[in-house]
């Protein structure tokens, strides 16, 4: 079997990693569609006709894959076609749509609340496991962080004096300051003083840790956490969708959000701090919630009314 194209694709790759990429959920497609083209003893330029052959090939049932495998593939196939002079690009929307946004889950305060009462209730008991998941959901819902970003922390990253964070490999790559509100600063001593007693206070260790793992791991924090969403008997109904991780730092985008509009401050002029405060590298990432949030709709079609009334009296 030919192996052409499977080493072209690694080229490519560390070509684009060497550029800062990380390339991670697309080199899966890329080295699929490789091996799919080396499988078959193909030669030469890559035609279209092989391309879309290739992206429409899959089991998933998600009507979006076909599009999202053929985007994943489509650097790829600009990178060759200069140094073949003939692979084809496929034409934006061949296979129309590669994603499509599910409205995130927004948590009520009651059901955060459960949320950290059942990971307070994780064993051991008394132990830094459960200090330490409740502190972590705790910190997403407040700052916003992503979950990887959190668990990227060391304790020498978290200057609780200065009351600010230092997010050091953010998306992208991108480094940041987050500012800690006072009312953190206490429950974050607190498990902190319990973990470097556990641990010690080595300003290079991860912050967040258990008893026997010197770090949290996402695929330790996402198992723990669909045990207790399943405790708790969460599910999609009556719901956006089924909660999420991730949905903690949608929760800290809307509250912030709405609680600005309650005081009736200058939203628009505040949200260029809010993006760079949550790590997004533009203001645009953040209007998608203004669209498919019922909570966030709800406050701007009030606000939309109220501009109409006075917009109409003024008028008069």
């Amino acid at each position: 079997m030919s192996t052409a194209f499977t080493e072209r694709i690694e080229e490519y790759l560390v070509l684009r990693r060497g550029l800062g990429y990380r390339l991670d959920r697309q080199a899966t497609y890329l080295r699929s569609f490789a091996g799919f083209l080396d499988n078959a003893g193909h030669d030469g330029p890559v035609p279209l006709a092989l391309t879309v052959r290739w992206a429409t090939d899959t089991r998933s049932q998600d009507p979006h894959n076909p599009a999202r495998r053929l985007s994943a593939i489509d650097g790829f196939l600009r990178y060759l076609a200069p140094l073949d002079g003939a692979s084809e690009i496929p034409p934006p929307g061949l296979l129309g749509s590669s994603y499509h946004r599910t409205p995130p889950h927004i948590y009520t305060d009651r059901e955060l609340t459960s949320l950290l009462a059942a990971a307070d209730r994780l064993s051991p008991r008394g132990g830094l496991r459960p200090a330490c998941y409740v502190t972590l959901f705790s910190l997403l819902a407040c700052t916003g962080l992503r979950i990887s970003e959190a668990l990227a922390l060391t304790c020498g990253d978290v200057n609780l004096e200065g009351g600010i964070m230092t997010v050091r490999n953010g998306k992208g790559g991108r480094a940041r300051l987050v500012p800690l509100h006072r009312s953190a600063l206490e429950p974050l001593g607190v498990y902190l003083t319990h973990r470097d007693r556990v641990a010690g206070g080595s300003p290079d260790g991860a912050f967040f840790r258990t008893d026997s793992h010197e770090r949290l791991t996402y695929a330790a924090v996402r198992g723990t956490f669909k045990r207790l969403r399943h405790q708790l008997g969460w599910t999609s109904d009556e719901r956006a969708r089924r909660p999420r991780i991730h949905d903690l730092r949608h929760r800290m985008i809307v509250q912030r959000v709405i609680a600005w509009y309650a005081e009736g401050a200058d939203v628009d002029a505040k949200l260029p701090a809010l993006a760079t405060y949550v790590g997004h590298a533009e203001i645009s990432a953040l209007y998608w919630y203004f669209s498919v949030t019922p909570e966030l709709m709800s406050v701007v079609s009030d606000r939309f009314g109220t501009f109409g009334v006075e917009f109409s009296g003024g008028a008069r």
